[in-house]
């Protein structure tokens, strides 16, 4: 699969969270860094995914928003 986005980041999912249509996927990408992404329960069963995948956290953005 070819993807535009530059920012690929590879990790392991350590846990699914599934709602009514929405699931919360959290990505270990190591060193104590976990990224969380929440799509569609129909993605996660198309996609198989799977406590224990190794999977890549795609980012593309025009804009990262930072607050304090």
């Amino acid at each position: 699969m070819e993807i535009s986005a530059r920012n690929k980041i590879k990790g392991t999912i350590e846990e699914i969270t599934l709602g009514s249509v929405m699931a919360k996927v959290k990505i270990n990408i190591g060193n104590g860094n976990v990224i969380s992404s929440v799509i569609t329960i129909e993605s996660v069963t198309d996609l198989k995914l799977k406590v224990g995948d190794v999977v890549y956290a795609i980012v593309k953005s025009t804009e990262v928003m930072i607050g304090k």
